[in-house]
């Protein structure tokens, strides 16, 4: 039987909106101490960046790049309260309730009729964790593999666990740079499902549009691998 994996953030729950609401808040709360012309989100951006290889991926990371930036932004004379509203911030959004995109519960249940799921997320252990348990999706997957990392190599790993071969595993996910393209180079499979917001870092200018598939839902994703055509089988 093949196997299909599945993306989690922003292809099964709404994630990245709440990263957009989030740096909204962030400006307000820096703009007393923000030269006029800065751009705080580009920093924010570029500083986030530069703290992955250190922090990895996710919230906890992603607020204290914002208290670094805002010491960067204000010169170091940003207040002891406005660094406090931003953990909190960042709290609130590691408390924040899982809220499943729409028909996903019945399309992972449909998908395990007829095939092996592995649900494959990158991020901050501890917070994907709680994440997978409040989804109420955990019992639906052969296997949860959270890695600090999607690329060929992680993926090859996954696959050699699950004794299956890249031409019998298909990923769907919401980012062509982490969902698609590492599988792609595999010889694997790939259905891109977008979402309405991407991070910048998972963007990618450069690639063959015509080289996977694209859905509108996760909810599309049975009826395509049943398609005659299809090998994923």
């Amino acid at each position: 039987m093949a196997v299909v994996g599945i993306d989690a953030d922003d292809t099964l729950w709404h994630n990245e909106t709440y990263f957009a609401d989030a740096q909204a808040t962030f400006v307000q709360i820096l703009a007393p101490w923000t030269p006029e012309g800065e751009d705080v989100l580009a920093l924010h951006d570029a500083t986030e960046r530069a703290n992955l290889e250190l922090f990895g991926y996710g919230i906890k990371g992603f607020t204290l790049s914002m208290v670094e930036t805002a010491i960067e932004v204000s010169r170091g004379e940003v207040s002891t309260s406005a660094i406090a509203e931003l953990i909190r911030l960042g709290k609130e959004m590691l408390a924040h309730p899982v809220e499943l995109l729409e028909g996903v519960a019945d399309a992972v249940e449909e998908l395990g009729r007829t095939h092996r799921l592995v649900l494959v997320t990158k991020g901050d252990l501890i917070h994907q964790e709680q994440k997978i348990a409040r989804s109420g999706l955990a019992d639906r997957f052969e296997r949860i593999e959270i890695v600090s990392e999607k690329d060929p190599a992680t993926y090859r790993a996954i696959l050699d666990r699950m004794d299956v071969s890249p031409e019998q595993f298909c990923m769907v996910g919401n980012s062509v740079k982490s969902d698609v393209l590492p599988v792609l180079e595999l010889g694997g499979h790939a259905v891109h499902v977008p979402y309405a917001i991407t991070w910048s870092h998972e963007v990618v200018a450069d690639h063959d549009a015509d080289a996977f598939p694209v859905l509108a839902s996760l909810t599309e994703l049975a009826a395509w691998l049943q398609a005659p055509q299809r090998s994923v089988t």
